[in-house]
């Protein structure tokens, strides 16, 4: 695939990839921090938009179920 015809994501991957042979102890460091904190954009580019539709559909039930309690 040539590089004008790479996707966003693809794209975003190839660059990670590349980062991570330049600087493998950044790397590790980025895994400690982000165990911590979680990182929302891996998770909406890896479910789409239906998976982040039942997700929050999920969300919001079971904050309806929660405040019932």
């Amino acid at each position: 695939m040539s590089k004008s015809k790479e996707t966003p994501e693809r794209r975003r991957e190839r660059l990670r990839g590349e980062e991570l042979k330049r600087n493998p102890t950044g790397n590790m460091n980025d895994a400690f921090h982000r165990a911590e904190t979680g990182n929302l954009a891996d998770l909406v580019g890896s479910l789409g938009w239906k998976g982040i539709g039942i997700l929050l559909l999920v969300i919001i039930i079971g904050f309806i179920v929660a405040s019932l309690f």
